[in-house]
């Protein structure tokens, strides 16, 4: 297929730094170059008067105007809002990503023409609101959303087709792999089995709120209480002295993946100090975060019922996978030597380029080169009441780590004769508790047929696509009823639309 007919793009939306790619003419994958000519771009906006900036030149104002910056919003994504004002009004984190993927579409058109189709990778941990969430940001950007795919599943398309599966006449065996996944704010880990045409998913786990980030934390506070302890002053207290000390440790942090030792300068209130890191020191005040990391990796292959012995391979992705460290703890739990045969901060952009290509495939009617199959992250379920205690608890219907695309269905009875409507609410989690949950919305059944007798059966059927996205049907003596799933912290399609026009019009 002439992909350049109609391109469509893999984005890699990432938590600190985001990537694009694309299939060329004969179907290999090239991560596209931004418009300062890297092949990353910061996750990172600057809003500057009517101005928004996104990428590099956001990162330096880190130091000057730190108010102004927004990081880490995909972090916040199935939030209302995102955690500070930006420019004295409020932003959807979805506006925010909005603008990151905009920089990322326009530089991608200046190289491969006018496109609007694209796969957008999110972490395979990600719960149902913040699936919806990331949709909603490529729609607020201009972008047709072909599908979302887990990042996990993503890196290894791409180890796939470097190992040479996706070729035509491929005849490799199937293997298991297990993909170990630590971004700049997410961490997945996911094993799989891979053969010539399917990428199947057995399970996965993960923590949406760790990552390179939080290791940074580590040593911006380490060098701040420092600071207080030579100076009796602490640089996190103002904004822009602390936006540099981050910009400082996260420097260090690439250098102790090189060296022994770093030097981190902060400078606050007329006091400048110089401190010294060895990267002992840096992997001892972070080892709780990679002792997490290995818990989540040997429950991900409990719950696929599989030993060490099972993993033919570990593959490495995510930029965070630099830090020796995590290399020495995978070799020492796995027994092997972990894969770094892709690019950390390109395989996952790479990947979906391959299933953007897929999709297209599919719609002009071809034969699609490979097939993947994955499982649901959380557990889904309804809030029931208990008839002895009267407590209201989370009723699973979909266990995790089940086969996508999967339907279930439960049958509720109304209350009282005549009823007009019913309440469904829906939640992901493994807790009994629904307050323990995620909170994915009300369900609400309006217009029931008139005259209905009380007990009367109501069908509602919920359904899991293979991207993890979620859709409900509800039917009553055999008839198709409307329905309208409430969602607490997601846009609505009006709120979706005064976004969309608002970056549109932002464009430079």
């Amino acid at each position: 297929m002439n992909q350049t007919q109609t391109p469509a793009v893999g984005i890699d939306l990432g938590t600190t730094f985001s990537a694009v790619a694309k299939l060329d003419d004969i179907g290999r994958p090239q991560t596209l170059i931004n418009a300062e000519g890297d092949k990353l771009t910061p996750s990172v906006v600057l809003f500057e008067g009517s101005d928004v900036v996104v990428g590099k030149e956001a990162v330096k104002a880190l130091g000057t105007d730190a108010e102004q910056v927004a990081l880490c919003a995909k972090r916040e994504l199935g939030s209302r809002v995102y955690n500070k004002l930006l420019g004295g009004r409020q932003y959807p984190p979805e506006a925010i990503e909005a603008f990151v993927l905009n920089k990322l579409r326009r530089d991608a058109q200046a190289q491969i023409g006018e496109f609007n189709k694209a796969v957008i990778t999110v972490p395979a941990y990600f719960d149902e609101v913040r699936r919806k969430a990331t949709q909603d940001a490529g729609y607020i950007a201009g972008l047709e959303v072909l599908d979302i795919i887990n990042e996990p599943t993503a890196a290894a398309i791409a180890f796939g087709f470097q190992q040479g599966f996706l070729k035509p006449n491929s005849t490799a065996e199937k293997r298991t792999i297990l993909v170990y996944d630590l971004g700049g704010g997410t961490f997945d880990v996911t094993v799989m089995q891979i053969g010539s045409k399917e990428f199947v998913t057995l399970a996965t786990d993960g923590d949406v709120r760790l990552g390179g980030r939080d290791w940074d934390q580590r040593l911006v506070d380490y060098v701040a209480e420092e600071f207080i302890r030579r100076c009796g002053t602490d640089p996190r207290d103002d904004p822009n002295s602390e936006g540099r000390l981050w910009r400082e440790c996260e420097d260090a942090k690439r250098t102790l993946s090189a060296r022994s030792k770093a030097t981190v300068a902060c400078d606050y209130q007329g006091h400048a100090v110089r401190i010294e890191i060895t990267r002992a020191q840096f992997e001892d005040m972070t080892r709780d975060l990679l002792d997490r990391t290995s818990f989540t990796t040997r429950q991900t292959l409990q719950a696929a019922g599989l030993s060490w012995n099972d993993i033919e391979r570990v593959l490495l992705a995510g930029g965070s996978t630099r830090m020796p460290a995590v290399y020495n703890t995978l070799r020492e739990l796995s027994g092997m030597e972990p894969d770094r045969s892709v690019s950390p901060d390109e395989a996952v952009a790479h990947g979906a380029a391959f299933r953007a290509g897929l999709l297209l495939e599919r719609h002009l009617g071809e034969t699609p080169r490979f097939s993947v199959k994955n499982v649901n992250s959380h557990s889904l379920g309804v809030v029931a009441i208990e008839t002895e205690t009267k407590r209201h608890r989370n009723a699973i219907l979909i266990p995790r780590n089940t086969p996508l695309p999967v339907a279930a269905k439960r049958v509720f009875k109304t209350q009282k004769s005549a009823q007009k409507s019913i309440l469904v609410q829906i939640v992901e989690g493994e807790s009994a508790s629904p307050e323990e949950c995620s909170q994915i919305g009300k369900c609400t059944v309006r217009e029931l047929p008139p005259n209905l007798p009380g007990q009367t059966p109501i069908e509602v059927r919920f359904r899991y696509e293979e991207n993890g996205r979620l859709t409900v049907l509800v039917s009553c003596a055999g008839k198709e009823l409307r329905h309208e799933i409430q969602r607490e912290n997601s846009l609505t399609q009006e709120q979706l639309d005064s976004w969309r026009k608002f970056v549109a019009e932002l464009e430079p």
